[in-house]
């Protein structure tokens, strides 16, 4: 290995404090792969299984492998690395004079001193600066630091849903919830699924929607317009309601919380029975737009370095 690290064991590091072990790891001169280097420098940081295969939060890539990326991508910026075939990369000339001076550190202030460097960060100032209002943010990857910007959107987004969700009529809830099931599949047309709704009349049923499109299986539903938590009595009395119609699927859906001893109780007993938080249907109705409207849409791309193959 090109670079030593000491051996105790450290969290993920930012991409910044990778720079250094990677141009490190180049300083033998050959060609590497970033699937190498991530490899190789997952180990010198002493890097757990579970580190290692991290995502970031939309799932799209492992944390520490983007992290290592990015730093590759702004020291080839800076001209200390350099591409040499597709999906290969090396020292340059420059990447080695750096090493020479023994630097403890190697970061985005240090880069600025290359104008090739300076180019590339003049070019993207203006949108980095929007999204880069601190200098503990700043230690995040371009990639990151949008998907941090997309979480707190969504979480701000999940918690005036919920409240609004709250004030409205427990009529109005039904009919929200079965928007929500129908969206993720469940009970058919949104017309077959409002016919089920409110219909049963049974204590502790407030309707029944089918499982699949078919009507192969149905699923018994509660819905609980609530601010305190949803304890284990209710959902005894859910339960027992399923027995009397001999059925063993259901959804209990509350804007609130459950209990832990509700959550036991449901771990224990036989009956199917699926319980919705109000953190999760607000989630959910996020994911399938019921109550919200998309205002812009962002879509991230990389290079096909496929399509760059001479034949």
């Amino acid at each position: 290995m090109g670079f030593t690290l000491n051996g105790s064991h450290m969290a993920i590091p930012d991409y910044q404090s990778i720079m250094l072990p990677l141009l490190r790891l180049t300083s033998d001169g050959n060609e590497h792969t970033l699937r190498e280097a991530v490899e190789e420098l997952a180990e010198g940081f002493n890097l757990t299984e579970e580190e290692r295969r991290e995502l970031l939060p939309s799932g799209s890539q492992f944390t520490f492998a983007n992290r290592v990326g990015w730093a590759r991508t702004y020291m080839n910026k800076a001209a200390l690395l350099e591409s040499t075939r597709r999906g290969y990369f090396r020292v340059t000339q420059r990447g080695r004079d750096v090493l020479s001076k023994n630097l403890p550190e190697l970061n985005v202030k240090f880069l600025d001193q290359f104008p090739e460097f300076i180019a590339f960060r003049t070019k993207h100032r203006d949108s980095e600066q929007a999204i880069e209002p601190t200098d503990t943010i700043s230690l995040q990857t371009p990639g990151e630091l949008l998907e941090s910007a997309y979480q707190k959107l969504r979480e701000d987004l999940s918690s005036e849903l919920l409240k609004t969700t709250k004030e409205c009529s427990p009529a109005f809830f039904e009919r929200l919830v079965i928007d929500v099931l129908v969206k993720m599949g469940y009970g058919g047309s949104r017309k077959e699924a409002g016919k089920a709704i409110g219909r049963s009349g049974d204590e502790g049923i407030d309707g029944i929607i089918n499982e699949d499109r078919l009507g192969l299986d149905v699923i018994y539903i509660q819905a609980k317009r609530w601010q305190a938590p949803v304890g284990r009595p209710e959902i005894q009395k859910f339960a027992g309601a399923l027995q009397g119609h001999r059925a063993n699927k259901g959804i209990f859906i509350t804007t609130s919380s459950f209990t832990r001893e509700a959550e036991d109780y449901v771990a224990k007993i036989n009956s199917k029975i699926v319980l919705m938080d109000g953190d999760q249907l607000s989630q959910l109705m996020i994911d399938h737009n019921v109550g919200v409207t998309p205002v812009t849409s962002y879509e991230t791309k990389k290079i096909d370095s496929d399509y760059f193959i001479e034949g």
